[in-house]
């Protein structure tokens, strides 16, 4: 091996690049290892911000002998995985973001159409769970495999187009969050399972841990799980336990698989050790879990809550990444990729100094989504809402930062994603739930 590190303006055809200098959020790619042949991902390194780069000469070209070398350089790497850069297979228990497959979500079904029913999903699944939580309550036993059309209807959904239900079932109530948390995180489990390339059985059963993760939460005391403000120290200790009473709860029901049980135990677990209940670290605590603490975390900081109003979705997915020793880097990679570096509903500032929101994912442009370019921040007055492809060739803007999203300040973005039908509905079964 023969590391140079060079400014990426430098970069060429032929280079075996090794790693970016910064933030893997900062840049489009998410296999940073691999022969760089295609034009086009040179361009989206150039024009990505990343100002420098580290190369392997000794697997590709130098500088001085980038274009002699773009035939020999090829032809050398073209048989070994580790070339092929997006391309390449997943490694699912590795916390290497660089092993991260290309998107697969591809979208069959228009934004619009799958949101309408996303939002039909989202009734039926506060429904459930709301029974769900009911039963437990009550004494009864829980049977996940009632639920189990409700999952494959979720993963059929996700399948056909991955951002609409997990972006709408972001819309909760600070009263139903404990309800549609769990069909939040039910299809953000099946979105990046499928991301990770598990086949559709899998996505399911990643789904079914993810929709039964909560289940201990039913029988605690609702005055701690609608509480306002900040939990006491002895509140703390009685809202952790929940995973320990849901674990009981699904083995006393007899019905439930060894990883949906795994999860609801141990989705509060972190890499570090030092999560809860039994501080398993790295890979004592298993891949679903590892995913299922990721997905909990992402919808918990993104929905409005008892006592705090959620973060804008790009915001949460940076200030994750920053959380050392939380999560698994890996998988965080693989679901900034399935949900986009600029998730749907994210408000971003473009670098011709207006505001948008983000309405959809280009899937092989991760960092120029569609757009909805609504405010001027020259003239500091909201202008008339136009789409905007950032990804469509001619388009020269591109988005510079993700924009603060003050409480108040811009009420109605939601209306700039999802039509006014599906907003009412979704918000009509929010009612009706609380």
């Amino acid at each position: 091996m023969s590391l140079k590190k060079i400014a990426v303006a430098r970069l060429s055809l032929g280079m075996y690049l090794v790693k970016l200098e910064g933030s893997w959020v900062d840049h489009p790619f998410w296999r940073t290892r691999f022969l760089l042949q295609d034009p086009l991902d040179l361009h989206k390194l150039q024009s990505c911000g990343v100002q420098e780069c580290w190369i392997d000469t000794s697997r590709g070209a130098d500088v001085a002998t980038a274009a002699a070398a773009v035939g020999s350089a090829v032809e050398a790497n073209s048989g070994a995985a580790e070339t092929q850069g997006a391309q390449a297979l997943p490694k699912l228990d590795s916390a290497d973001a660089d092993a991260l497959p290309s998107p697969r979500n591809e979208q069959s079904r228009p934004m619009s159409a799958e949101l309408r029913e996303a939002a039909a999903i989202c009734e039926r699944g506060r429904s459930a769970v709301i029974d769900m939580f009911g039963q437990a309550r009550m004494g009864r036993s829980v049977d996940p495999q009632l639920c189990l059309p409700l999952v494959q209807d979720i993963a059929a959904s996700v399948s056909r187009n991955a951002g609409a239900l997990v972006s709408l079932s972001r819309l909760k109530t600070r009263d139903n969050y404990s309800y549609m948390h769990s069909v939040a995180v039910c299809a953000l489990m099946v979105s990046l399972a499928r991301q990770l390339g598990m086949d559709e059985e899998h996505c399911r059963e990643a789904g079914m841990a993810g929709l039964m993760h909560d289940i201990g939460k039913a029988v605690m005391p609702e005055s701690v799980l609608q509480k306002p403000g900040r939990l006491t120290d002895t509140e703390t200790q009685v809202i952790r336990t929940h995973p320990e009473r849901g674990h009981e709860l699904l083995v006393e029901g007899g019905a439930a698989s060894a990883s949906t049980l795994d999860v609801v135990l141990h989705h509060h677990e972190r890499m570090d050790g030092q999560g809860y209940p039994h501080k398993l670290a790295g890979e004592g605590i298993s891949l679903l879990a590892r995913m299922g603490a990721l997905c909990d975390v992402y919808d918990a900081v993104t929905s409005n809550r008892p006592y705090k109003m959620g973060w804008d979705p790009a915001e949460s997915l940076a200030r994750m990444a920053s959380w050392q020793g939380q999560f698994d880097s890996g998988l965080l990679a693989a679901l900034v990729q399935s949900l986009g570096i600029y998730p749907t509903g994210s408000l971003v500032r473009l670098e011709s100094q207006r505001l948008a929101v983000v309405l959809e994912q280009n899937p092989h442009a991760l960092g120029q989504p569609k757009v909805s370019v609504f405010y001027s921040l020259r003239s500091k007055m909201q202008i008339e809402p136009r789409a905007m492809d950032l990804a469509a060739p001619g388009c020269h803007d591109r988005i510079a930062a993700r924009a603060p999203r003050n409480e108040g300040e811009f009420e109605r973005l939601d209306e700039l994603w999802a039509d006014a039908e599906t907003l009412r509905r979704v918000r009509s079964s929010a009612s009706q739930a609380a």
